[in-house]
């Protein structure tokens, strides 16, 4: 890869998307064999790395939402790059089709034959949410959504680029009504495809905390490719003042993340009641406990600690090895959300999470490089971005 100063392209993408497509598309034929050996683990997997790379994309239209709404110059040449990772959300759309063959593998609740179902009056009472038909509507509407935000705000950008002086308006006021859409969306998402697993549990706040968590890991991956592209020539614009902010910013929703995480167990805990609490019991007893303390210091301890001081964030490798770790333990909070709920709730861990993630993170990465090679990887026609070029950390 290598960034032209005159046309803010980034060059030579091709060859690592070819890559990355390969590596996607081998993952995915290893993983539809897997399928074959054993369908319910394979959709346990699949789901896990699903909601992974989804709620990435989700972080970097986030990132994108609340850029325009805020008005602020710092992030202005980071913008296309948080544009081509909510690009990935179609294809996770796309991506999301097999899971719908795999809803009797995944949900209780879709066992409406069961007499276990049929007699409990909590799913009873839930049917007319938790219903096959409407869930495959509300997943299908919610990334049409999704897409059509992604389309228009980047459809805007690019015609700022050729000088059109309304796009600006345009994608404030798109990104208002975008932002609590995406509030709505996310929180059904997260309620649809990772609450209802355990359809007798429940909390209110736990939209907030996948949406954290994937905040958090799309920040990460913002910062890594922030640190490429100033590695492959953007350094005159892509400042150490940018890295460090978004250093800033990993620290902040680092903290968040732990906070949301820890009010909801709180809560939930002095509460003491037991369709509750047995959430928690499913990740602590039969080996989940070590993953449970995994997540605490990995995901909070360590990376607070280290990033609550100024000098780590001014670190390229410093930021890339926290970074990393970031989107490794967004994994592992996914896997602790998902798997426990199958298996008679033990620890257990299958070959297919290694290639659903391989096939999955192939075509997530493939068609990020390919977004990101074929227009300007930076925001030139934004009035604002000579003042982002300028920006200095306080």
């Amino acid at each position: 890869m290598k960034f032209d100063n005159k046309t803010y392209l980034l060059l030579e993408t091709s060859s690592f998307a070819q890559k990355a497509l390969i590596a996607g598309v081998v993952g995915l034929l290893l993983s539809v064999i897997g399928a074959f050996m054993d369908h319910s683990r394979f959709f346990q997997a699949y789901l896990t790395a699903f909601t992974f790379f989804t709620t990435i994309g989700l972080g970097g239209l986030f990132f994108v939402l609340i850029h325009h709404i805020t008005g602020a110059h710092w992030g202005v040449v980071m913008r296309r790059v948080a544009e081509n990772l909510a690009c990935t959300l179609p294809i996770m759309g796309l991506l999301m089709i097999p899971l719908f063959f795999g809803m009797h593998d995944l949900f209780h609740w879709s066992h409406v034959n069961d007499p276990h179902v049929m007699h409990d009056k909590i799913l009873q009472w839930k049917a007319p949410y938790l219903n096959t038909t409407f869930f495959i509507i509300r997943s299908i509407v919610i990334f049409l959504i999704w897409s059509w935000l992604v389309h228009g705000l980047r459809k805007l950008s690019l015609a700022q680029d050729s000088g059109d002086a309304e796009s600006l308006g345009k994608m404030r006021r798109k990104a208002a009504a975008g932002t609590v859409l995406f509030a709505i969306t996310v929180t059904v998402f997260a309620f649809d495809w990772l609450m209802s697993l355990d359809p007798h549990w429940y909390s209110t706040i736990f939209g907030v905390y996948v949406f954290s968590g994937g905040f958090l890991a799309a920040l990460a991956l913002l910062s890594i490719l922030a640190i490429t592209l100033r590695n492959n020539g953007a350094d005159e614009i892509v400042t150490a003042e940018h890295t460090h902010d978004l250093g800033k910013f990993l620290f902040a929703f680092t903290a968040w993340w732990a906070y949301i995480g820890g009010a909801q167990y709180f809560l939930i805990w002095y509460g003491n009641i037991p369709e509750e609490t047995i959430y928690f019991i499913h990740r602590w007893e039969h080996g989940w406990k070590a993953v449970s303390l995994f997540l605490i210091l990995f995901h909070f301890i360590i990376p607070f600690i280290v990033l609550a001081f100024r000098a780590v964030k001014r670190v390229p490798v410093l930021i890339i090895a926290i970074s990393g770790m970031a989107l490794f333990m967004h994994y592992v909070d996914h896997f602790w959300m998902i798997n426990p709920t199958f298996n008679d709730h033990y620890f257990q861990i299958s070959w297919m999470h290694v290639t659903t993630l391989l096939g999955l993170g192939g075509i997530f990465v493939w068609w990020l490089f390919i977004k990101m090679g074929k227009d300007p990887i930076i925001a030139i026609g934004d009035p604002k971005l000579q003042k982002s070029i300028d920006h200095t950390v306080h």
